[in-house]
């Protein structure tokens, strides 16, 4: 069984910033690729970020050059670091795991972002 437990969600005014983290039950190197979501109310879940073991990360156009993900290996821990936010940045953010096509998920961490 996987667990991924996600924290640092929360309100923040808009140009501001918050990290996110995502702590695993196990070894993020035993995962294809570590990742963050977004899901707004009303709107389809989306990628926010990804990185695989090796590689660079993949962001959504949306998130460039203001969100960073990154990881800890000696913690097991994958962080998005975001910054400039901005109202439309507000959603529900999943922590996401991959492994040989299956699919883990954090439980959701509320990022709330007032104009």
């Amino acid at each position: 069984q996987v667990q991924l437990v996600e924290s640092g969600g929360g309100l923040v005014q808009a140009g501001g910033s918050l990290r996110l983290s995502c702590a695993a039950s196990r070894s993020i190197f035993s995962f294809n690729e570590m990742g963050w979501y977004r899901q707004a109310p009303g709107k389809q879940r989306e990628l926010v970020a990804a990185k695989a073991i090796i590689g660079s990360p993949n962001y959504a156009d949306s998130v460039k050059g203001r969100f960073t993900i990154s990881r800890d290996n000696a913690k097991d821990t994958v962080y998005l670091q975001m910054n400039s936010l901005k109202p439309e940045d507000t959603a529900v953010y999943y922590c996401n795991a991959k492994k040989n096509g299956v699919d883990f998920w954090g439980q959701g961490s509320q990022v709330t972002v007032s104009s």
